[in-house]
């Protein structure tokens, strides 16, 4: 378990206060899948609120004490029937696809001499994800969508 500071535990309890219950536990209680459901909510928010549908004061803590315990959070508040946990998110690097998507990509642009009689002069070019090289040898950008004149009036 995660051992915080009062002020860390206060900052946290701050930023907490506008965050919604992502994870609700019945009245089957703490099962695996609801353990899964919260491990998942923390390593991606780091943050989360747990709602506990139930009465008893006690076995709340008891959710409460075990969560923490299993999956080595940090117990930030206990409000009534809402649970606060923490525990830091962890920095995941993500693998890149093999196939190129609309990332800058090399182009090899050859255009025949104005005249025809001397060699095609042959440029490499590095385009952006909204260029295209036109069937005359020339780099084109992708016009910006056409906009609803109703939704930027209403909007």
């Amino acid at each position: 378990m995660i051992k915080l500071t009062p002020a860390e535990r206060s900052a946290l309890r701050a930023e907490a206060h506008g965050l919604n219950p992502i994870v609700m536990i019945g009245a089957d209680g703490l099962t695996a899948n609801v353990l899964k459901e919260i491990a998942l909510g923390l390593d991606s928010h780091g943050l989360i609120k747990v709602r506990v549908f139930g009465d008893d004061r006690e076995a709340r803590i008891a959710m409460y004490e075990t969560i923490c315990e299993q999956l080595k959070a940090a117990p930030v508040q206990h409000i009534g029937k809402l649970l606060v946990l923490y525990r830091p998110k962890v920095e995941t690097e993500k693998a890149r696809s093999g196939s190129a998507g609309k990332g800058m990509r090399e182009v090899t642009i050859v255009k025949p001499s104005p005249s025809g009689t001397k060699r095609p002069s042959v440029t490499k070019v590095v385009l952006k994800g909204n260029e295209r090289v036109t069937q005359g040898g020339n780099i084109k950008r992708a016009k910006a969508r056409q906009k609803s004149t109703k939704k930027t009036v209403l909007g």
